[in-house]
């Protein structure tokens, strides 16, 4: 079997120069011929990247994207795409001595995430701007960007791994599993992926860092951002009465039997598995169990009555041959959750059913569940879909 390992597996750590480290991504061609697009957010992974690619001889072409207007509160806050993260990458670029680019998308941005992300939370989902963001704006209009440069890559500081196998370009989890980002990316189509080149996936996130401080840049210490880019504070409601103004209509809260036992503030103020904001007494604790947007209400339930084994899927993206699925593999449900073992079995229009072999909670339809399997590399992306119930 030929095996082509893009990333750097480890080797920072025996070296500690990434001057030692011959940096290759997988293009057959010389660095000095060869050019790169660095997906440049002001942040220290990025940044880092575009520092390895230009010390490595590749030529560079730095872009950051304006995705918002960032008002006051999102300005003071720890957020990717600001305007302070838009000049970092510029300073950061005329330090590496490489061509950068402002590309002004926010016109696109608001169409296809942060309308995307109203909507969702109106119907009682729980999105993800962030797969939205890499499935729309980041990687469809940022992919063909770079292919109208002439660039050979589309290089980012995401941290996922490439690993090629058989001539086959595979998404891996990162090695630092504490910042693995493969579950934002599984929308990533084949053509993106035999593009995109993601050197950070075989390195912890301390020799990131250190390696911005060899390169002497000036964003080696930066905080990571913590918030949804356009979301002050992590306030996703003042996001929607922004937008939605009209969207905060009261509405019944019921138990498992129908029974109305209170009164809610507008659903947009919920998520399955929510405890906190009911504020309806009972003998023991209640959860959000689910949402009815139709009805505007919500149903809730002792903590037992969270526990799903089968979840339906919508809109799938494979990464594999279909025969893959045929035994059990792995699934993540949640950015924040764990690896679960399951069984996934695919149905029409592109929609599949997932078994879990043991239930878990706090399942939220507007989720991903992303699919995995185990071999020697790593946990490979197979592919996955929306939580649709």
């Amino acid at each position: 079997m030929y095996v082509k390992i893009i990333n750097v597996l480890y080797a920072f750590v025996t070296t500690k120069s990434y001057r030692k480290i011959k940096w290759r991504i997988g293009i057959n061609k010389k660095p000095e011929d060869t050019t790169v697009v660095v997906a440049m957010s002001g942040g220290v992974d990025s940044s880092t990247v575009a520092g390895i690619m230009k010390n490595e001889g590749y030529k560079v072409i730095g872009i950051t994207l304006k995705l918002y207007n960032d008002g006051k509160e999102i300005a003071q806050s720890k957020q990717c795409c600001s305007g302070q993260d838009i000049m970092d990458a510029k300073r950061v670029a005329h330090k590496l001595g490489i061509e950068h680019k402002i590309l002004y998308y926010q016109d696109k941005f608001k169409q296809g995430v942060i309308d995307n992300f109203v909507d969702s939370y109106l119907k009682g989902e729980t999105p993800i701007p962030c797969v939205q963001c890499n499935q729309t704006v980041k990687f469809k209009d940022l992919f063909e960007v770079s292919k109208d440069l002439k660039a050979d890559a589309l290089v980012t500081g995401h941290y996922v791994k490439n690993i090629t196998l058989n001539n086959i370009n595979n998404m891996y989890r990162a090695i630092d599993e504490n910042r693995d980002q493969s579950y934002f990316l599984f929308n990533t189509t084949r053509e993106q992926l035999d593009y995109l080149r993601f050197p950070l996936g075989g390195m912890l996130k301390d020799q990131t860092r250190e390696i911005a401080k060899e390169l002497d840049l000036n964003v080696a210490d930066k905080p990571d951002s913590q918030d949804i880019c356009f979301v002050p504070s992590g306030n996703y409601t003042s996001v929607i009465k922004k937008f939605r103004p009209d969207s905060f209509q009261k509405g019944n809260i019921k138990n498992l039997d129908g029974k109305v036992i209170g009164v809610h503030d507008g659903i947009i103020n919920f998520t399955i598995g929510q405890r906190k904001g009911i504020k309806v007494s009972d003998k023991e604790a209640l959860y959000v169990i689910k949402i009815n947007s139709d009805k505007n209400e919500i149903i809730v339930g002792p903590k037992e009555n969270l526990g799903k084994k089968e979840i339906s899927l919508k809109d799938l993206n494979l990464l594999t041959d279909i025969k893959d699925l045929d035994q059990n593999i792995f699934v993540k449900v949640r950015s924040t959750g764990s690896l679960l073992e399951a069984k996934v079995d695919l149905k029409e229009n592109n929609t599949a059913s997932v078994n879990l072999l043991n239930p878990e909670d706090g399942i939220s339809p507007g989720q991903a569940c992303v699919f995995y399997s185990k071999d020697q590399y790593g946990h490979k992306v197979l592919g996955g879909g929306w939580i649709k119930e």
